[in-house]
């Protein structure tokens, strides 16, 4: 998977036309496997047939 998340990291910067120094790397790597692991969790919640989102957000 890390040849894949290189590759991704390679093609966002481009598209988003941003600058990833190769010193970066590590860091923005260990940051994506984070949020898809979190993403993974909250993808496996089944959700109720009436759930909506909420109007607002508060933190």
């Amino acid at each position: 998977m890390s040849d894949h998340l290189d590759a991704y990291i390679d093609a966002a910067a481009q598209a988003l036309g941003l600058t990833v120094k190769p010193e970066w790397k590590p860091a923005v790597r260990a940051n994506l496997e984070a949020t898809f692991r979190f993403a993974a969790l909250v993808g496996e919640q089944e959700l109720p047939d009436d759930a909506e989102p909420a109007p607002v957000f508060r933190a």
